[in-house]
C-alpha cells in the first residue's frame, strides 16, 4: 500500500540534509539514466549521477527513501505486514515469539559472530527449498581499490550462506543484488539492518516484481552503520600501510572470552595477520559514535520492526560473558514461527521463550539513543528536511549529564569525519589518533566517570544538584 499524498523530493535533497544512509534503493532500477552508489570523501556510499536524475524531485523517491518524513514508518508497514501478531509492543513493534538462544546444529555458532542463528535460518529456507536464493553481506572476494571489502551477494547454496556469517560494520548498498532479484526470477530471503529491510519493504510496495520474488527478509539489530575510515583507522592504530589490508574481522569469536570483547582482525596482502582488542583503539567505544552515518541520529529502530524475523546480541549476563555466542530472535512471520517450533521439538535449537521487556534490556543503550537521545536531537532544528519520526521532540526533564552525552555523541559523529579526512589528506595520522583519544577521555568521563574528567565532570553535577531541572 502506497503513502498518502507525499511532497515530491530528490535524493540531493535527502543527501543535503544529512538523512542518506546510503541503502542504494533509490539507484536500483536507475541504472541506465546514469545513477549509481560511489563514496563520498568520509568513505560512505552515496547515490550520485546526472543532475536530471539525482535533482528531480519526484513522489515515488519520497515514497521509497527510508528516511523521506513522506515514506511510511515502521508501525504502518508492521501493521500492514503483521496484521494478526500476538504481541503489539510500542519498542521492539509486532510479533509472535521473542526467544534467546543460540542453534544446537552443526557449526553454526562456531561460525558466526553471536548464536548462529542467522545464518541457520537463511540456510533453512534455502534448504527446505522456501526460496532459491539469500540476499546477504559476505566479504569481497578481490577488494577494489576503494576498499570495498564487504557486499551484498545472492548465495544459492548452504555453503555459500554460511561463508557470510560474521558482523560486518561497513557501507553496503543494495541496489544491484534488487536489479539482480529483478532480473532473474525465483523467490528470494534478504537480509539486512532495520533502514535496508524498510528500504526493500518501500520497494515492495511500489513493485509488484520485488513483491513477488522477495518472499523473507531477515533483520539485525543495529546500533549504526559505520563508515569505510574505520577500518583505515584499525590499520593506522596497528601501524600497517592500508592499502596492504586485504580482510578485515570486526569480531574476532574466542569461547575463552566474553562476548562483548571485540577484537578489530587484519589479514595482509603477504599472509600477516593483526589484531587489537577494541577497548584499546581510540575510538573502539561504539556508543561514542566515531565514523556514524549522520541519518542513524534519526533512526527510530533498533530491532528491524519490519522484518520477518530479526536477531540480536544478548547483551545481558549470563549471555554477554559467554564467549560462544548468544542471540536474541524476534520472530513476526507466522510462518517463520512455526519453521522455529519444529526446530526447537527436534533439538537443532536451543532457544528460552522470552518477553518484550528482556528484548529491550538486551538492547538498553540502543534503545536510550533512540527514544530519549532521539527525542532530545528532534527538538532541534537542522538544516534541510526535517525529520518525522514516531518519537515525539522533547528536552524538558532531561539530566544536565544526559544532554551533555547526546551532544557530544553528535559531535564525535560529526567531527570523526572531518578530522579523518584532514589527517588522511595531510598524511598525518598522528592528527586523528590524537584528536580520537582526548574526545574518548572526554566521552567516558561523562558517561562512566572515568579517570580525572570524570571526576571532575561528578563534581559539576554535584554543584549543580539542586537546579531546576534536577
Amino acid at each position: 500500500m502506497r503513502s498518502p499524498d507525499a511532497r515530491p523530493l530528490a535524493p540531493r535533497d535527502i543527501v543535503s540534509s544529512g538523512l542518506c544512509i546510503g541503502c542504494g534503493a533509490c539507484v536500483a532500477g536507475a541504472t541506465s539514466s546514469g545513477a549509481t552508489m560511489a563514496w563520498d570523501r568520509y568513505g560512505q556510499l552515496k547515490p550520485t549521477g546526472p543532475d536530471a536524475w539525482y535533482a528531480r524531485r519526484s513522489t515515488t523517491f519520497a515514497r521509497l527513501c527510508p528516511f523521506s518524513p513522506d515514506a511510511r514508518d515502521e508501525d504502518r508497514i508492521a501493521g500492514e505486514l503483521y496484521p494478526d501478531a500476538r504481541v503489539v509492543d510500542a519498542r521492539i513493534g509486532r510479533f509472535e515469539q521473542a526467544y534467546v538462544g543460540a542453534v544446537a546444529e552443526a557449526d553454526f555458532r562456531a561460525a558466526g559472530s553471536s548464536g548462529g542463528m542467522v545464518t541457520w535460518v537463511a540456510a533453512e529456507l534455502l534448504r527446505r527449498g522456501l526460496v532459491d536464493g539469500v540476499a546477504h553481506v559476505a566479504p569481497a572476494t578481490d577488494p577494489d581499490s576503494e576498499g570495498r571489502f564487504f557486499g551484498y551477494r545472492i548465495s544459492r547454496s548452504d555453503a555459500d550462506v554460511r561463508a557470510g556469517a560474521k558482523s560486518r560494520y561497513y557501507p553496503i548498498e543494495l541496489s544491484q543484488v534488487l536489479d539482480e532479484i529483478r532480473a532473474v526470477p525465483g523467490r528470494y530471503a534478504v537480509v539486512g539492518i532495520p533502514c535496508f529491510i524498510k528500504s526493500v519493504n518501500l520497494l515492495r510496495a511500489e513493485d509488484p516484481v520485488l513483491q513477488d520474488r522477495i518472499a523473507y527478509t531477515l533483520g539485525l539489530y543495529c546500533g549504526h552503520m559505520k563508515s569505510a575510515r574505520f577500518v583505515e583507522s584499525f590499520a593506522w592504530q596497528l601501524d600497517v600501510p592500508r592499502d596492504e589490508v586485504k580482510a578485515v574481522e570486526y569480531r574476532m569469536k574466542n569461547a575463552d572470552r566474553p562476548a562483548n570483547w571485540y577484537t578489530a582482525h587484519l589479514t595482509l596482502k603477504d599472509g600477516r595477520q593483526v589484531w587489537q582488542d577494541w577497548w584499546h583503539l581510540v575510538d573502539g567505544d561504539w556508543g561514542a559514535g566515531y565514523f556514524q552515518n549522520s541519518a542513524c541520529n534519526f533512526c527510530d529502530d533498533v530491532v528491524a520492526e519490519t522484518a520477518d524475523i530479526s536477531f540480536g546480541d544478548a547483551w545481558v549476563e549470563p549471555y554477554s560473558s559467554d564467549g560462544r555466542g548468544t542471540n536474541v530472535v524476534v520472530v513476526r512471520s507466522a510462518e517463520l514461527q512455526a519453521i522455529v517450533e519444529e526446530a526447537l521439538v527436534a533439538g537443532r535449537l536451543e532457544l528460552k521463550a522470552v518477553d518484550a521487556d528482556f528484548i529491550v534490556g538486551t538492547q538498553a543503550a540502543g534503545f536510550r539513543q533512540r527514544r530519549e537521545g532521539l527525542a532530545w536531537r528532534l527538538a532541534h532544528r537542522r538544516r534541510g528536511i526535517q525529520p518525522r519520526k514516531r518519537v515525539a521532540a522533547a528536552t524538558t526533564g532531561l539530566p544536565r549529564r544526559r544532554k551533555l552525552i547526546y551532544w557530544m555523541r553528535a559531535r564525535i559523529s560529526a567531527w570523526s569525519h572531518r578530522i579523518f579526512f584532514l589527517a588522511r589528506e595531510i598524511e598525518r595520522p598522528s592528527l586523528y589518533i590524537g584528536w580520537g583519544r582526548a574526545t574518548l577521555a572526554l566521552y567516558q568521563g561523562l558517561t562512566y566517570s572515568r579517570g580525572r574528567i570524570g571526576a571532575a565532570i561528578d563534581r559539576i553535577e554535584r554543584t549543580f544538584a539542586s537546579g531546576p531541572e534536577r
